[in-house]
């Protein structure tokens, strides 16, 4: 490490950069607009393409700052540019809500594009990754550079032709989805990902720390039985205490001694008896099922189907289920029809998908909170870039309450006394039950809420625009991601991140004289950046605001992760409306948010590191099949292994057919080994932990064990299997039947999202211990 950076690291936030060297281009920058304004539009256009040719970071700020004036109506902050170059390099920015990161980024990915790369600006929906590649495209049109996006329903030629653009805009979902596709394709013609450059990436924090280990999933028709509705009913049945038991953290579930005997005696069988695992299996998904997973919490159910709720982000998880086991039970439990399920062909992380690009760069309003995560997992500094105006915004201590309901009662009452004022409010709650439970206290007192949760969540771009209108109370699950501006006075007709205009009126001032949005907190989140991302909604550009989270001894935060020190310090007296003022009592709050936020870490720690390996096993195969797909590895191969056969074959149907066929059978063989693999290690990864816990083993030692030598034997197992399935082949002067050689692909593939088991995954269990850890420290 340089001494530069040495130093810098001992005067300033860890992971934070030193802005200096980018002031000094967007000054330049500044000096060069009159000259650049002059230009016509064919010239503005030439002189971006000449950027091709050179590295003037100035030169590219002043076109790209006149371009969006031109094509957008918007000129580009100072403060603008200085994210534009730190997304230039190869840093996250963090810059506040309303800043206008959408244009900043923009212009980054210009300039990469620019500069030879191609850029993938991954964003956390469909909605985002087409509005905002709409909207800027006037502006890549200008600079030169093409742009597209992709979503959900597009096709595969409507994918392909996005992404030969120079920017291409999508859900990093889609992108982990397209890239599993291609790893399965049997034509070199067929994949529609190019090779990864460039991936800047929006809400970088949430994307690249929330949702890192979320496996992708491509999945194939398999016949798999379904949970079966008697143990839902069965479950449903037992009595908490007498029949099971929850550990203090509600994420395990285990039937006792008596709620063994009881679901025997329901039965009729031995639970325990090595031919009865399966029902003791189906017994126990079931009940996790019924106690640890609540309706309206953790999931909806909506047209029919269940619905998983991002923890992150208050909404639906577009395209997420549990592993099959368990979404099967929560569908019998709601008695639903069992979706689909099938066997696992491929899966990748978000965080081995991001880190397959070269260049890594982001935009968020919350990374200094996670900078060592950053740092760590993906080697990114963290350029925070100040406001553009002063922020003003009043941010209120924390409110604690003894009860609930004291603190619910004093919710509505603030809301009340803010309405009566003028004064929009924005109500951040921590789930759907919250968020409606709230809606209705609300309603009984006289007042009109608009309600923002995954049930409604279609509609979130119109009822956040409107949030900052005069009078306005509006409730809503967390706030990250949502991507829409609030505007004091309500949606103005410009586009989000712009400043708020003298002659945005009446309205605008009223509100302002009034004091501004109000954010009110429920309740802390298990991170400090969710609190802080609420927050934010308020005062954007210098609008007056205000923000306070009301608290209690009985959030699921403190009973969750400091129940031990609630417990000593939490029997302090409350004054009559129930409010504590015990310092010691506030700082249980803050201590059990801290306790969280390191588990979190752990779990992402501890699961990158088994994911690793299977990374590694993942490329060596790909290599394989990467030389299989494009050139004659394949024939070369049953050549030396299957000479006569091959021979015989090449002499009844030729050549080119045969190199055809031993290609088909490789990569069949290839893909059915993996697939296989992947189900082994995933048995391996929870047996594991049953044989390591009463043994003292570390348990990703124990893993590592098993799991190097099966993937070494992996390509010897492919090249066994497709020498005997080539010497099966039948032919004839019409060619081969590949048929004959038991090459059967899926009937039917699709993609989706695995939510991380809730209950039990290996990596959360083995951290019981480091929860206690956590717990027992300090101030």
């Amino acid at each position: 490490m340089a001494l530069r950076d040495r130093l810098r690291r001992l005067v300033q936030k860890p992971g934070s950069v030193d802005l200096a060297p980018f002031r000094a281009v967007v000054d330049e920058a500044g000096a060069r607009e009159s000259r650049v304004r002059k230009l016509p539009d064919a010239e503005l256009t030439e002189a971006a393409s000449a950027l091709r040719e050179t590295e003037d970071l100035a030169e590219l700020c002043a076109l790209g700052r006149e371009a969006a004036r031109r094509t957008l109506g918007e000129r580009p902050f100072d403060v603008q540019l200085v994210g534009t170059l730190a997304l230039l390099s190869g840093h996250v920015a963090e810059m506040a809500t309303g800043e206008g990161k959408t244009l900043s980024g923009a212009l980054a990915a210009a300039g990469y594009a620019l500069r030879g790369r191609r850029v993938h600006v991954m964003s956390v929906n469909d909605y985002l990754a087409r509005r905002d590649a709409e909207w800027m495209g006037p502006l890549y049109a200008m600079l030169g550079v093409s742009a597209g996006w992709v979503g959900q329903s597009s096709t595969p030629d409507e994918r392909r032709s996005a992404y030969r653009a120079d920017v291409t805009y999508a859900p990093v979902s889609e992108v982990g989805f397209d890239l599993l596709r291609d790893r399965l394709v049997t034509d070199a013609a067929d994949p529609v990902l190019p090779e990864p450059s460039v991936a800047l990436i929006d809400e970088a924090d949430s994307v690249l720390v929330d949702e890192a280990m979320v496996p992708l999933v491509l999945a194939g028709a398999a016949d798999l039985d379904a949970a079966e509705p008697q143990y839902a009913d069965l479950v449903r049945r037992l009595r908490p205490g007498l029949h099971y038991a929850t550990d203090d953290e509600a994420r395990n579930v285990q039937l006792t001694s008596a709620g063994s005997r009881e679901v025997e005696r329901v039965l009729g069988v031995d639970l325990y008896a090595p031919e009865r695992l399966g029902v003791l299996t189906a017994v126990n998904v079931a009940l996790h099922a019924e106690v640890l997973l609540h309706r309206d919490v953790d999931y909806i159910v909506r047209d029919g189907a269940v619905k998983l709720i991002s923890g992150s982000r208050g909404r639906v998880a577009m395209l997420q289920r549990w592993p099959d086991g368990l979404q099967a039970a929560v569908e019998a439990k709601e008695a639903l029809d069992a979706s689909p399920s099938g066997e696992i062909l491929d899966s990748i992380t978000v965080q081995e998908l991001i880190g397959r690009y070269p260049v890594r760069c982001g935009m968020t309003g919350t990374a200094m909170a996670v900078a060592g995560q950053l740092t760590k997992f993906y080697s990114l500094e963290i350029a925070v870039v100040p406001p553009n105006r002063p922020r003003v915004r009043e941010d209120e201590p924390d409110r604690l309450y003894a009860t609930t309901v004291d603190k619910e009662v004093a919710i509505v009452e603030e809301i009340a006394a803010a309405h009566a004022a003028g004064r929009p409010v924005l109500v951040g709650t921590g789930d759907v039950a919250e968020s409606e439970r709230l809606a209705r206290r609300l309603a009984r007192t006289g007042l009109d809420p608009v309600v923002l949760n995954a049930k409604n969540d279609a509609e979130e771009a119109a009822i956040i625009a409107e949030a900052g209108a005069l009078g306005a109370i509006t409730v809503s699950t967390q706030m990250a991601g949502r991507g829409t501006d609030i505007r004091l006075g309500g949606s103005p007709s410009a586009a989000p991140g712009t400043a708020p205009a003298e002659a945005e009126g009446t309205d605008h001032d009223r509100v302002a004289a009034a004091g501004g949005l109000l954010v009110i907190g429920t309740g802390r989140y298990h991170s400090s950046r969710l609190d802080d991302q609420l927050r934010g909604r308020a005062g954007r550009q210098g609008d007056p605001g205000g923000s306070v989270f009301f608290t209690s001894l009985q959030d699921d935060l403190v009973t969750r992760y400091a129940p031990d020190e609630n417990q000593e310090k939490g029997k302090t007296s409350s004054d009559d409306d129930g409010r504590v003022t015990d310092k010691g009592a506030q700082w249980i709050v803050g201590h059990a948010q801290r306790v969280a936020e390191g588990v979190d870490f752990e779990l992402h720690r501890n699961t990158w590191r088994y994911n690793h390996l299977i990374g590694l096993q993942r490329q060596e195969l790909l290599a394989e099949r990467e030389a299989v797909l494009r050139d004659d590895a394949a024939d070369r191969a049953m050549t030396a292994s299957a000479p006569d056969r091959h021979a015989e074959l090449t002499r009844i149907a030729g050549a080119e057919a045969v190199a055809g066929a031993a290609r088909q059978i490789v990569l069949y063989q290839l893909d059915r080994c993996w697939a296989e693999h992947l189900a082994y290690l995933a048995d391996l990864r929870e047996g594991i932990h049953l044989r390591s816990l009463g043994r003292g083993l570390d348990p990703l030692t124990e893993f590592h064990r098993e799991a190097v030598p099966a993937g070494k034997r992996l390509l010897a197992d492919v090249r066994k299997r497709s020498v005997a399935a080539f010497e099966a082949l039948t032919a004839s002067e019409d060619g081969i039947d590949l048929d004959s050689a038991g090459l059967k692909r899926p009937s039917a593939t699709w993609t989706y999202l695995v939510h991380d088991n809730p209950f039990g995954s290996l990596d959360e269990r083995a951290l019981r211990g480091l929860i206690n850890m956590f717990k027992g420290r300090r101030r």
